[in-house]
Formats: C-alpha cells, structure tokens, sequence
C-alpha cells in the first residue's frame, strides 16, 4: 500500500549509507517478453544492478539498487540477441530515476524552471542539476490540439518584445490555455480555426489581426471585443480632452492659496516669452503646419505619411493637436517640468532661512533623495536671488493624468478633495463636463451590458458633443460595431487570456536566456 511501485520485486533488505536510503531489491518473476518481438523468454543471459533514484523517505534521499536480468530472445528472426527485463511502474529503458520522481520534477520544473527548480529538488531529497530539469521538460510531448473550444480567447504576447509576437488562445469556459502560434498573423489563426471547427464565441482585444483571421476561419462565431480595452480607449480618449482644455486646470487650484500668488490662467496659446525656441521646437510647428495643409487640401492620412515621411501614428498626433503648442508643452504653462518641482518648497524654506550656498542645499537635497547635479540647483536657485526670500510658492494645476483618471473614477468612490478638484474644472468648462457625462454613461452600459439597446444612442450624443477626441473613439466603435456590441451586451470576455499573457512575462523572466518557443510552449500549456 505504501510503497506500490515495488509490489512486483522481491526486497532483500534496506540500509543506510551516509544521508541516503539504500533498498536492495531483485525482480521475482521468472521470464520477460522481448521488447522488439513481444516473444517470452526465460533463458538468462546475465545479470547486472540498476540504481534507481526514488520519491523521499523521511527527509532522506532513497535510492533502488534493483538486480534485473538480461535474457536471450528465443526468435530466430529477431534482430535483438539479448534485452533487459523492465519493472512496469519502475523501470523504463536508461532511465536513472523512478516514474514517481520523474513525475515530481517534471512538475517542479514546469512551475519553477530550472535555477529555481533545481534548489527545489534539492529540498525534496531528489537534487538534480537546472540543465537536467529543462531536459525534462523538452522531452514531456507536445499536446494535440484535435478540437477549438466552444469560447475561445485570442490575444498576443511578445516573443521578444518590439520585433516577434506571438499568439495565445486560450478556453474562456475552462480558463485553461488551448495553444501558441509562434507569429500573430491573420493567416495562421485563420488556418487554426479551420483546422479546429467548433468555435462559437471568439474574445479578443480591438486589434484587426484577429479580427479578420476569425472571420475568415470560424465565420459563424460570434465576436467579442474586450471591455477592458474599450474602457482604456475611452481613456485615451479622455486624456486628449483634458489636454485640450488645460487651460481650465487651473480652477482646481484650492480657494486657500493666496490670492496673490496664484497665476493668471494660461491663454489658448502661451504668450511669446513663453514660447518654446529652438531646433525641435520650430520642426514640430513646421511640420504641424504642413500636415494640417494637406489634410485641408483632402489628402488621408496615408498620403501625408508617404510626402512628409512620417509615421502614421506621428501624423495621427499632429493631425489632432489644435496647434503646435500642444506637442511643445507638458503642463500648460509653457514651462518643461524639472526635477527639482518635488523640492521646491523646502528650497524656498531654506533660502528664506538664510541657506543661499547651492552647494550645501544641494547636499541636503541628496539626502533627500536627489540624484541630479549641483549645477541644475545653481541655475533652479537663480531665479530666487536679488530678493530677500525665494518666491511664494504657485500652485501647480493638477497634471492631465489626475484629472482623466478622477473623470474615469466613479464619483462615490473620489477622495473628497478630487471631488472638489474635478467639480471646479467641470464648472469652468463646460465642453469637458459633458466629457464626463459620456464617461459615466458609457461605464452604465459596460457595467449594466445593455451595449444592444445604448451603444447606439449613446456613440450619437458623445458625437454630439462636438469633442474631437470623442468623435475619433466613436469613429473606433463603429469600425468594429458588432464585437463591441456583444462586449457590452454579453458575459464574455479576455480577462483569463490576459491573465495567462501576464503568466508568460513571468516565465520569460524567469527563464531569462534559455526560453526558446518549445521551451516556453510546453511550460504555458502543460503546466497545472
């Protein structure tokens, strides 16, 4: 009952040698069949002892020193002259370990890898080298996929980040991974739905690859666009908005700051001292300009790519930029953000205090956690001297990512100064309150999935907003109107497949070096 793989031979006795446990053991039948002709034998030629590494005892390492028998093969026409008698559950054919401990690494490995892995076995009494547990794994066999789920999930990982992807599928109903193409071209998933009838439900991001290989391999599933990519486009989308009313930022400045220090608001375009001079600068205005006339002229984007020599996306985020101005500042202010803005108020403290040496403030900025050079705070500390004290503190407006992540946050769940803060901004511009009034519908259709009954309604009045950065979301929607439609209306969704995407970058880390695609193949879908 304890020990069953051994039911078959005869013990003579167990012993212990240093931190390892010894069982002395024989085989007890009296033939063996020839493992090339299946013909019984029972003339033996010789016999020799097997050491076998087994599953623990006690903490303790157990090796099998089995006698086994080598026996003639009693068929003329048989090419083996002799073979050895095998142990079913024991012995196989080389082999330097028991099935029981082979089993045991091979999963250590599949979840560990092998550095890891290999610390592990040493643990369990049953130490292998990291080199000899990924043999394992590249020996386990490739899994067949003979039939594709009823829902399956698709999505893309990267094989090596920036140059070759590839693409998972997993089963949405099991959350189990189903199979890995090593390329995520529309061709391949195509051909793999062809190969594999029966899907009926596909779930995948926006992107147009899988789109066009489901249509074509499985045309009679029905397409699923993920909510979770929507609702991060819609954030994109939000983010733009913000930016192009920057100029209101400035009424979430608290009713407590001193009213002398706080500055004027910005206008639409920053006044020419506060213009941006330079190389950069005037190639980024230049090339506003010509994009802008040729779009006017009715060239597509494609077009302006090819004369100009831009990427798409570059021409993409000029087209949407009122002016040039919006590509040339990051706060609204017409000022490039430094470094030293966190450490501004205690510089000011210490300058008020009588510290004006850039060098000692510069050493204490260090301790604070500083790591540029003293030469940045000389030229920061400039604008403090010829007056008795540094200037009062300005407020600063909250940066575009606060303000688009307080208007994509449910309201109830806002700390109350937020609250306070985006309720300012909303009452100073109207165009983004009716922004935030999208939001909100929009998650009340996601959360609610009543995406067949309001999407419609809903993408007319976000156009009718007048929004450009909403006009070009919706443009989105309605470019792949069927999936999103079933996204917000019915329960599936990608989240087991990025789940499992995420699952892969781990790997990938921990096999730094040695994860090539069978490798890391045979650890995503073999492993528990």
């Amino acid at each position: 009952m304890l020990l069953p793989h051994l039911a078959d031979v005869e013990v003579d006795g167990v012993s212990l040698a240093g931190r390892s446990v010894r069982v002395m053991a024989r085989t007890r039948s009296s033939s063996a069949a020839c493992p090339e002709c299946g013909t019984g034998s029972r003339r033996v030629h010789s016999r020799y002892e097997r050491r076998l590494l087994d599953t623990a005892a006690g903490g303790r390492e157990v090796v099998i020193c089995l006698t086994v028998r080598r026996f003639f093969c009693l068929a003329p026409e048989c090419a083996k002259g002799t073979f050895a008698e095998q142990v079913d559950g024991l012995t196989s054919k080389n082999a330097r370990r028991t099935p029981a401990v082979t089993a045991v690494l091979e999963a250590v490995a599949l979840a560990l890898g092998g550095r890891a892995g290999a610390r592990l076995s040493g643990r369990l009494a049953a130490a292998v080298s990291r080199m000899t547990l990924i043999r394992l794994v590249r020996a386990l066999p490739d899994p067949a996929v003979s039939t594709s789920p009823r829902v399956l999930g698709v999505d893309e990982f990267a094989l090596r980040k920036g140059r070759r992807y590839g693409t998972l599928m997993v089963d949405v109903e099991t959350r189990r991974p189903v199979d890995i193409l090593d390329d995520r071209s529309s061709d391949s998933f195509a051909a793999w739905l062809a190969a594999r009838p029966g899907t009926e439900v596909i779930c995948r991001d926006r992107a147009g690859v899988y789109s066009d290989g489901g249509n074509r391999g499985a045309p009679g599933a029905l397409q699923v666009a993920d909510r979770w990519h929507l609702w991060h486009n819609l954030a994109e989308a939000v983010e733009r908005a913000v930016s192009r009313h920057r100029q209101h930022l400035h009424a979430a400045v608290t009713e407590q700051a001193d009213a002398a220090a706080l500055a004027p608001p910005p206008p639409d375009e920053p006044p020419p001292e506060a213009r941006r001079t330079g190389k950069i600068p005037g190639r980024t205005r230049a090339r506003h300009a010509d994009v802008h006339r040729l779009l006017a002229e009715g060239r597509n984007y494609r077009q302006v790519t090819a004369e100009l020599g831009l990427a798409r996306n570059t021409v993409r985020r000029f087209a949407r930029a009122a002016s040039p101005e919006e590509l040339l500042v990051n706060d609204g202010t017409g000022r490039q953000p430094s470094i030293l803005d966190e450490h501004a108020a205690y510089l000011r403290e210490r300058w008020s205090a009588g510290c004006t040496n850039a060098a000692q403030l510069h050493q204490e900025l260090r301790d604070r956690g500083y790591q540029g050079g003293p030469s940045y705070v000389r030229q920061y500390l400039a604008r403090f001297r010829g007056t008795g004290a540094g200037p009062a503190p300005v407020p600063a407006p909250p940066k575009f990512r606060a303000v688009t992540a307080w208007i994509m946050t449910r309201p109830d769940r806002l700390a109350d100064d937020d609250r306070a803060s985006l309720d300012a901004i909303l009452n100073a511009s109207p165009e983004l309150a009716a922004v935030a009034a999208a939001v909100r519908a929009f998650a009340v259709i996601m959360n609610e999935r009543r995406g067949r009954k309001l999407l419609e309604p809903w993408m007319n009045a976000a156009i009718a907003t007048g929004d450009p950065a909403l006009k070009s979301f919706v443009t989105g929607l309605r470019a792949d109107q069927d999936a999103v439609t079933n996204g917000l209306s019915l329960r599936w969704s990608s989240g087991a497949v990025e789940g499992h995407v995420n699952r892969i970058k781990m790997l990938k880390r921990q096999m730094y070096g040695r994860a090539g695609p069978d490798l890391l193949r045979r650890r995503v879908l073999l492993a528990d």
